[in-house]
């Protein structure tokens, strides 16, 4: 198809790294393909942050500077800027977990809609994005999804997140900034597409602003889309949706075993992969009505993208088709892709060090399970450094 092997040239894919950093992301990578090592390391870390040992600073030299963009979103600008003047778009990812107090989930509206915000001044900045549970308690999303009868208290939190899902997507609306709504647990997602779908309705009007993400490791995704798509038809919005293959693989299958119901998760990863695409094709088939972000660090599917656009005749840099990764992975496909003409966007998440770090560890629980992920950053980084050496 004419871009055959353009991830191979790793001149463009670490054009931004000093020597230094390349020799860094080289030693990282080598440590996360080792298991046991990520295991240990997840481990030793979180027990020092718990006990405030004086770890923050070599865990900001080594994998926080190489994943994140900083602590506070003006710390990310340096990266973002950078990246922009390749072509790459940032879309940062306010990565705190874990929290369950209304106060936190207040404050982390107020840095969205400050995000926002800021994004609407930046060029490089044209997408945000924020998990469901940033802004509401999980076991609420999990109640609601279950049909479960909300206490009266409940019932006022429960709006409480609805009314900071719909500040959030009327102001980027209002400045035209796109937002993904990232996918989470199966258990508590059915709530949160039922609050995403509203925000669409009401605001996806003229343009997709709000995206919902796909985890395309769940074999119901498809027909989910397209029950979407037809609601969309006869409400008369524009849905946009990010899709990936997911992130929680192994919490899913645990809990389908331990509760004794039918796992949510594609059989095996070629399965996944074949939903991925169909995900993709359909929604490339149907763009005059949805937009996409694809997500993706997989070569084979993001090939696949380019070719339909390509039979489509849809133009590289349409706004209505994004390809993205994460922010300190597969440098390859996004500044090669970038360097074509494509919108392509980085996730930059950013964060306090000891609230990003449960991010982190998933992060690099994940390069260690997907096969062949670590093995092909490592392979590309050798190149480069040799091709380095050799001039």
């Amino acid at each position: 198809m004419g871009q055959v092997k353009i991830f191979e040239n790793t001149k463009v894919a670490f054009s931004l790294k000093s020597d230094s950093e390349l020799e860094r992301a080289y030693f990282l990578f080598k440590m996360i393909s080792s298991q046991p090592l990520v295991k240990i390391g997840a481990a030793l870390t979180t027990f020092a942050l718990k006990l405030k040992l004086p770890v923050e600073r070599l865990i900001r030299l080594t994998v926080f500077d190489h994943f994140c963009g900083g602590i506070n979103e003006e710390d990310c600008l340096d990266v973002v800027e950078e990246m922009y003047t390749k072509g790459v778009s940032s879309v940062l990812d306010y990565s705190v977990e874990g929290k369950e107090e209304e106060e936190q989930f207040d404050e982390a509206t107020l840095k969205l809609l400050k995000i926002v915000g800021f994004s609407d001044e930046k060029k490089a900045l044209p997408i945000v994005v924020f998990k469901p549970t940033g802004l509401g308690r999980f076991y609420l999303y999990q109640k609601k999804g279950e049909g479960k009868s909300f206490s009266e208290d409940e019932k006022k939190e429960w709006r409480r997140i609805e009314s900071r899902f719909d500040a959030i997507c009327k102001l980027a609306s209002e400045r035209d900034v796109e937002i993904l709504i990232d996918g989470e647990e199966s258990w508590m997602q059915d709530a949160a597409d039922e609050l995403v779908g509203k925000m669409m309705s009401t605001y996806n009007r003229e343009r997709p602003i709000v995206y919902n993400t796909l985890q395309t490791y769940r074999w119901d995704r498809l027909e989910y889309l397209k029950e979407l798509h037809k609601r969309a038809k006869k409400e008369g919005f524009k849905p946009g949706f990010k899709i990936v293959r997911g992130a929680y693989m192994e919490k899913e299958r645990e809990r389908a075993h331990e509760l004794d119901y039918e796992s949510p998760i594609c059989k095996d990863k070629f399965t996944t992969d074949v939903n991925f695409n169909d995900c993709l094709k359909y929604i490339l088939d149907n763009l005059n009505d949805i937009s996409i972000f694809i997500g993706t660090h997989n070569e084979e599917s993001t090939y696949l993208g380019m070719q339909i656009m390509e039979d489509l005749n849809i133009d590289k840099d349409d706004n209505r088709v994004w390809f993205g990764q994460l922010y300190g992975m597969s440098d390859h496909i996004s500044f090669n892709m970038a360097a074509l003409g494509y919108n392509v966007a980085k996730y930059v998440p950013f964060g306090p060090v000891k609230d990003v770090m449960p991010y982190l560890i998933r992060r690099a629980g994940e390069n260690t399970s997907v096969a062949g992920q670590t093995s092909r950053e490592l392979s590309l980084l050798k190149k480069e450094r040799k091709r380095r050496k050799a001039n």
